[in-house]
């Protein structure tokens, strides 16, 4: 199944147990609002489909993961509103990804900005290309990586979320986030990654779904608050949206 337009797409197709979800936007794989909740609806879906027993995330082609939201729509917002719902576009997705009862693989290809590591820190395990560097450039456009440090304080630690955060401009690169716990392996080669992915994939299609549904419970433990306190990030978010620092520095980047 896919869902496509000018604004990006979402595919999928479920083979052998596994369900592999597809993103793709002309602008770095980034994610206008319309396609989180795109993606949103379909992991639910999937979550609850018996077929599948394992997903994989991924993005098209061989260069970014995902640039994080859509520039456009950000600088766009005229209202606190508007705001809210802007961000809590990735934190419909993230919480999606954390009650799914399916473990997710990331698949990343390539660099991740903002939101883009907000989707690899959800995953619940990732593996990745040399190329994979991550970056959190929002203080650098006055807002702050509000709605996805939960899940990258969650995979990664307060520390590394601190420093992530704070050093807005320095991209680190994959094995910086093997080290710091992001990336279970990395590998020279979007061929020896997408191999890897294949074997694994198949390895936990094979095992007892339920043992793999209650591990994924277990994984996700005590954050059911999630549920609030990412909408209440989004909030924060919006309202920082709307500054006029932010507004400046979005202008001079446009």
């Amino acid at each position: 199944m896919s869902s496509s337009g000018l604004h990006g797409n979402i595919s999928s197709i479920i083979n052998d147990h596994i369900a592999t979800i597809e993103f793709g936007h002309p602008a770095g794989n980034s994610f206008p609002s319309d396609l989180l909740k795109k993606l949103t609806i379909k992991l639910n879906e999937l979550s609850d489909n018996n077929e599948v027993h394992v997903i994989v995330l991924k993005s098209e082609g061989e260069r970014a993961f995902c640039a994080g939201a859509s520039f456009d729509e950000l600088l766009a917002i005229s209202n606190l509103s508007e705001g809210k719902d802007f961000f809590s576009g990735f934190a419909n997705v993230i919480n999606a990804m954390r009650s799914c009862s399916k473990l997710i693989i990331g698949r990343i290809q390539g660099k991740a900005v903002g939101g883009g590591v907000g989707l690899a820190s959800a995953c619940d395990y990732v593996l990745a290309s040399v190329d994979a560097s991550i970056k959190l450039s929002e203080f650098t456009v006055g807002i702050g990586p509000f709605v996805i440090a939960p899940a990258v304080e969650r995979k990664m630690g307060k520390a590394v979320l601190s420093e992530l955060a704070l050093a807005a401009s320095e991209w680190k690169n994959a094995y910086w986030a093997k080290e710091k716990g992001l990336y279970a392996k990395v590998f020279d080669s979007i061929k020896e990654l997408d191999r890897e992915v294949d074997v694994l994939a198949n390895k936990l299609a094979s095992y007892n779904p339920e043992a793999l549904t209650q591990m994924k419970k277990v994984l996700w433990e005590d954050t059911e608050h999630w549920e609030s306190l990412l909408k209440e990030r989004a909030e924060i978010s919006g309202q920082l949206a709307l500054s006029e620092f932010t507004k400046n520095a979005l202008k001079k980047i446009k």
